[in-house]
């Protein structure tokens, strides 16, 4: 991980300065340098069994950091020497090497690398999972994720430019009931929460502290769609109004949300009161699977179109201006694009 670290501090340094610092004679300032670019990959819903998988395209897009959000193994179990057997195989994938010695990795787990399908709080290997997780992270040992219950974590990039916020939606959440009259699979849970009282405390801190022109935010379910019939914030009112209500109060400049899951792509933008800017979601699922058919589905919030291939996602920062010029690009094999959108920050 400190190897990944310094790659990525190299990597600024050379977008960021151009000359040789042995060239510049002009007088230095005491001030961070500006950043004229950053690209950053992520994606989820990997099977570890799966030998088609998109690590080496992922690679050649030569990011800067990769996010991975969650399904990044498959394994329901609550038997943690199996987790464990599996994370390794994965983890010892000759692409999967490559990849995370070119590019710092960091992520959240969903609920098949967690150890239960739709898992919430009552899972009783929570703790374990979570230790599981950070190994295959490489996290190093004296990260405050260490110091807490769940797996929630904070990184900044670029001279503090940039902030990714990775939240846990399995450790805290409440239950879902399962919904036997429509065709929902779950009953709303009106009152329920994702987070739990210590991660909210914890997030408003890191919204409201960040100094940062960009804040991602990565859940590893849906936060903006609120139609489709799985798991999503949605099921959880109150706890996605709670959300919302928290980005409008602190306001971070340039938000932007990402999720997985959902074994297809989409990107989902809405208004929010006092947020002087669009909230963006990108969905990026899956890096070894998908629906089997293009099937309709409502989202009122969505963006072009919803992609159901495999996919990893791209953003890509650029600074002008004051201004961050932001593309977003959901890729595929052969270096094919099937989704792509701009807006200003």
């Amino acid at each position: 991980m400190k190897k990944n670290l310094l790659y990525l501090a190299a990597t600024i340094l050379f977008f960021s300065c151009g000359k040789k610092a042995e060239e510049k004679k002009e007088p230095t300032v005491a001030t961070a340098p500006e950043i004229t670019i950053s690209k950053i990959a992520f994606g989820s819903c990997t099977h570890q069994h799966d030998s088609l998988q998109m690590w080496d395209e992922i690679r050649d897009q030569n990011p800067g950091l990769i996010i991975l959000t969650g399904d990044n193994i498959y394994s329901d179990t609550h038997n943690m020497d199996t987790l464990k057997k599996e994370y390794d195989f994965q983890k010892n994938r000759a692409d999967y090497q490559a990849m995370i010695n070119t590019a710092p990795v960091i992520g959240i787990y969903d609920d098949h690398d967690y150890g239960v399908n739709d898992g919430g709080k009552t899972y009783p290997k929570k703790k374990e999972s979570k230790a599981l997780l950070l190994d295959f992270l490489d996290v190093p040992k004296d990260n405050e994720v260490y110091n807490h219950e769940g797996a929630y974590q904070s990184y900044t990039y670029n001279g503090g430019k940039l902030k990714v916020i990775l939240l846990d939606t399995r450790y805290f959440r409440d239950t879902l009931e399962i919904d036997t009259e429509t065709a929902a699979r779950y009953l709303a849970n009106a009152g329920g929460d994702i987070l739990g009282e210590e991660q909210w405390t914890w997030l408003e801190k890191e919204l409201k502290e960040s100094k940062a022109d960009i804040n991602l935010i990565i859940s590893s379910i849906q936060i903006i769609p609120e139609e489709h019939l799985y798991e999503k914030w949605a099921n959880f009112p109150s706890a996605r109004k709670r959300f919302f209500d928290l980005i409008s109060a602190t306001q971070p400049k340039g938000a932007i949300l990402i999720s997985g899951d959902r074994h297809m792509a989409e990107i989902s933008k809405m208004e929010l009161e006092n947020l002087p800017y669009p909230l963006y979601e990108i969905t990026s699922s899956g890096l070894t699977h998908t629906w089997s058919t293009d099937n309709p589905e409502a989202n009122k919030y969505r963006v072009k179109n919803k992609i159901a291939k495999k996919n990893y996602g791209l953003l890509e920062f650029k600074y002008e201006d004051n201004k961050v010029q932001t593309t977003i690009e959901i890729k595929g094999n052969e270096d094919s694009t099937f989704l792509r959108h701009s807006f200003l920050l």
